[in-house]
């Protein structure tokens, strides 16, 4: 990835303990690395990475808090937004949503806490319906998008945005 955009990676320092503590789950150690590198932000004007204390926009953990509240909020009765699945809960099984794009494709782990560590790729495009199961790794995921034009229905790189990455907006420590 570093490579494709050609960004220099900015070595940022996050306490991933604390993180994986709330979640109750280890986080894939790729997509550390991807964070740790790039922060949160925007690739290819168009696919939105969310990290880690960039603003509430590319927060994914006040994003996973907000999901799961409303996904488990009975005022919306039993429909989930992330259907035929459910928002991650601690010790559960269920989808975090780590990416999306401008179209309102949505990427997402699927985790479950008795699989630590085992988190395929679920995604989903907004004009193609269902989820779409990948077994690989959000890096590989990632860059797929980004580089592979038949990577369909996800694949940017048909659409010749170029491959650059701007950080989102926020505090990055």
């Amino acid at each position: 990835m570093i490579e494709l955009t050609g960004w220099e990676p900015l070595g940022i320092s996050v306490d991933w303990a604390a993180i994986e503590g709330e979640l109750g789950v280890p986080l894939p150690a790729d997509y550390k690395e991807l964070y740790e590198v790039f922060g949160g932000g925007v690739f290819s004007d168009s696919v939105y990475f969310l990290g880690r204390d960039e603003g509430i926009s590319f927060d994914f953990l006040t994003q996973w808090r907000v999901s799961l509240s409303v996904d488990q909020d009975s005022k919306f009765g039993d429909v989930s937004a992330v259907d035929p699945y459910a928002v991650y809960a601690p010790g559960g099984k269920g989808l975090v949503e780590w990416g999306s794009t401008e179209w309102a494709d949505e990427y997402c782990w699927l985790i479950d806490a008795e699989r630590p560590g085992d988190y395929p790729v679920l995604a989903r495009a907004h004009n193609v319906g269902g989820w779409h199961r990948y077994d690989m790794s959000t890096s590989e995921f990632l860059y797929r998008v980004l580089a592979d034009a038949d990577f369909q229905p996800f694949g940017v790189a048909q659409y010749e945005l170029g491959t650059t990455f701007t950080p989102g907006s926020g505090d990055v420590e």
